[in-house]
């Protein structure tokens, strides 16, 4: 069963795509044609990424025992499992349909919301498979910068996370 996040996004995404398409369709000069086209050549280049990323996500599932995850990152594991998930979220390739498919693995497998929080931070803002295509556009000087100034982040935004869960009890 799907969660209600789940169909909210679907619902949203599908009416997003139908009133695009139907703008589209009256400009009246196959817009939409070229679009749908284009949506489906990247379908081709996105779909191999995404059945991996689920087949890692399952795996996770099977091959890390729960206990282990309990120990190492599940609700009780404190900083330990921020310093973790922020370790982690660094060394995680690509795009969000590969680290979010990895990120629920992790989550129903045991663990916990601050350590997930850590690890999509971490990932989303320092992902070392990111930042050579940031220095080649934005330049290096920029990169630093923007480094030095959130490489604190994910680790804040965990401990921010236990701070809350603990204050929620």
């Amino acid at each position: 069963m799907h969660s209600k996040g789940f169909v909210f996004a679907t619902v949203l995404l599908g009416f997003m795509a139908v009133v695009l398409t139907t703008l589209a369709y009256f400009r009246g000069d196959g817009a939409h044609i070229e679009g749908l086209k284009s949506a489906f050549r990247l379908t081709l280049n996105i779909l191999p990424l995404i059945f991996f990323a689920m087949i890692i996500g399952g795996m996770i599932q099977i091959l890390i025992p729960k206990d282990l995850i309990m120990n190492w990152i599940g609700s009780g594991s404190g900083i330990r499992g921020v310093v973790i998930g922020s370790l982690a979220g660094v060394i995680t390739p690509g795009a969000p349909y590969v680290s979010y498919p990895i990120a629920a693995a992790l989550i129903q497998s045991g663990a916990g919301i601050p350590t997930i929080i850590s690890f999509v931070t971490s990932w989303s803002l320092l992902s070392a498979t990111k930042i050579p295509m940031e220095m080649g556009i934005l330049g290096i000087n920029f990169t630093f910068f923007r480094l030095l100034c959130t490489f604190l982040f994910p680790f804040m935004a965990g401990i921010i996370a236990l701070l809350i869960k603990n204050l929620i009890r």
